[in-house]
């Protein structure tokens, strides 16, 4: 799986981009036909303490899954969008064994 990470208006440091990269790619171990995922993150006017917004996009077969947070931290952002997201990835699994 691919993962882009945007960093919007500044600086990601190496340690949030590989942690984000771990997290994210733990979502794998729930379905293997995730193509890519592209996570977007930035820091929401005005500034309050919960003002870190992660947006994370994954492409699998025939659509997108998309979780949005927003938390004190970009770690507990990206947290909450790949547990969303996880819920997301099973739900679209029972549909497609349904078929």
């Amino acid at each position: 799986m691919e993962i882009r990470i945007q960093d919007v208006h500044f600086a990601a440091t190496d340690a949030l981009k590989s942690f984000i990269e771990k997290k994210v790619s733990k979502l794998e171990q729930y379905y293997d036909g995730i193509l890519s995922a592209e996570v977007t993150l930035k820091v929401v006017k005005p500034e309050t303490a919960a003002n870190k917004e992660a947006q994370v996009k994954l492409a699998v077969a025939g659509q997108d899954l998309f979780a949005s947070k927003v938390s004190n931290t970009f770690e507990e952002s990206v947290d909450g969008c790949v547990d969303a997201l996880q819920k997301q990835i099973v739900k679209f699994k029972e549909k497609m064994r349904e078929k």
